[in-house]
């Protein structure tokens, strides 16, 4: 490598070693760090760098018991630095968090920093850190099924148009109908839902605020007119009060039931409220569960999914629910070879 061409990556690689004000880094650090990376410098040319540097890029330094510090100012023209373990660690496992939830649109946009993080943990291999992305992972609670796909195109309108308050024209795909309608929204919010992320907002004409599947979105144009605004429109509560999980607002009930050993103990690690209480049952290696839980089908679903690990004594449409389910299954197996358009209903 020409002179030149090290000395200019040397200059690139001390910029972003240095923190952002109101943090500071010793000189000597600097060097031992630039080391690290591969240049063999000493103090005084680490030192003649930093001042070179300084008026460009709003460095600050500080004498600390005969030694300088450095540090980097708020809002600097060019903002140079590495990269924290810490952070790089944490967008690291966000990405494979965020994969089976977010749309590859989305993730794209996001794609700069994933790389920077993977990056910076590749070039650890020259510390003692080497190989933590190797060491790493986040996987899904249960079956995660692959996001539904949405084009960039469409969530560049969606995205503008909500957070500049502007109105959004859409052919969108009626799931009941299957067929494409031309509709004017006035976007409210937006929420992400296991694999798929849905547009809040009302249509023109009515009041009533909608779901709109993102990936139901064929096309999308933001307009340059004003969105109504919903003075009374909160996300938070939407999603409490039966945005989602149930066609009204929300309410809590107190699930008591038996749980299975296995059960006892996620719930021990991991409760279900705050107030979640749980007592071993005498002669047997169960536990009774009592707790405040939404009265949801979300949290219904999580029920139905322990299977013969748990047993509902409370609420008792809970308990209604899972016979239902029960009967409709059994009829759904009776006959395997032949559709029982009535049983699947029912089981659905």
């Amino acid at each position: 490598m020409s002179e030149a061409k090290d000395t200019l990556l040397r200059l690139f690689t001390l910029l972003r070693l240095i923190p952002e004000y109101p943090r500071y880094i010793s000189s000597p650090t600097l060097q031992e760090k630039l080391h690290d990376r591969g240049f063999a410098v000493d103090l005084r040319t680490v030192q003649r760098d930093l001042n070179r540097l300084s008026q460009p890029f709003s460095l600050i330094s500080k004498k600390v018991g005969g030694r300088y510090e450095w540090s980097l100012s708020k809002g600097a023209p060019l903002d140079l630095r590495d990269m924290e373990p810490a952070t790089a660690l944490a967008l690291f496992l966000a990405e494979s968090h965020l994969k089976p939830l977010l749309p590859k649109s989305v993730l794209d946009l996001l794609g700069p920093q994933f790389n920077r993080a993977r990056n910076y943990l590749s070039d650890l291999d020259q510390n003692d850190f080497a190989h933590w992305a190797q060491r790493v992972r986040a996987i899904p609670n249960g079956k995660a099924l692959q996001p539904a796909p949405v084009t960039a195109a469409v969530w560049q309108e969606v995205s503008t148009a909500l957070l500049k308050r502007k109105q959004l024209r859409v052919d969108y795909l009626s799931r009941s109908k299957a067929e494409l309608k031309q509709l004017l929204i006035h976007p409210a919010g937006l929420v992400s839902r296991h694999s798929i992320s849905y547009l809040i907002g009302s249509v023109d004409g009515y009041e009533d605020t909608r779901q709109f599947a993102l990936q139901r979105i064929q096309n999308a144009e933001c307009l340059d007119m004003a969105a109504r605004e919903q003075s009374d429109f909160e996300i938070d509560y939407y999603v409490r009060n039966g945005g989602f999980n149930s066609p009204g607002p929300v309410e809590e009930v107190e699930l008591v039931a038996d749980v299975s050993p296995q059960i006892a103990w996620l719930l021990r690690e991991t409760p279900l409220c705050r107030e979640q209480i749980l007592q071993p049952l005498p002669g047997t290696d169960w536990c009774r569960l009592t707790a405040r839980t939404p009265d949801d089908l979300q949290t219904l679903w999580w029920v139905f999914g322990l299977g013969d690990n748990i047993r509902v004594h409370e609420p008792t449409h809970w308990i209604e629910a899972i016979r239902a389910r029960r009967e409709g299954m059994a009829k759904l197996y009776q006959q395997p070879n032949t559709p029982l358009v009535d049983a699947c209903q029912e089981t659905l």
